[in-house]
């Protein structure tokens, strides 16, 4: 990943799940300079990051990065043999240091 890359993925982040306009992510994702010199500096950028599937564009040609599904990431946590052995012992069933489920509210 390049710094053109990095800069459009930072500047995505802080816009969360919003579309935002390809002029705008070239206009405030670097230097002032930069945007008067090439004003179309970000459109090749974003459409190499859409083929690596990093950002997603919407039918009017606004661009955001890719939501993480929640049923992407694990709902468990690993429990260390120690304390699968404690946690046996207080009546807790965790199978041989297996994952358990954790809570949303963390």
């Amino acid at each position: 990943m390049d710094a053109d890359e990095r800069e459009i993925i930072q500047y995505l982040q802080s816009w969360g799940t919003v579309f935002v306009n390809a002029k705008e992510i070239a206009r405030r994702a670097s230097t002032k300079k930069r945007f008067n010199q090439e004003p179309e500096w970000a459109r090749p950028v974003l459409l190499r990051l859409v083929e690596q599937r990093v950002v997603e564009t919407d039918p009017s040609g606004r661009f955001r990065l890719v939501a993480e599904s929640k049923h992407d990431k694990s709902a468990h946590r690993w429990v260390a043999p120690d304390i699968n052995k404690i946690l046996q012992e207080g009546g807790v069933g965790v199978e041989d240091a297996g994952p358990i489920p954790i809570e949303d509210d963390l």
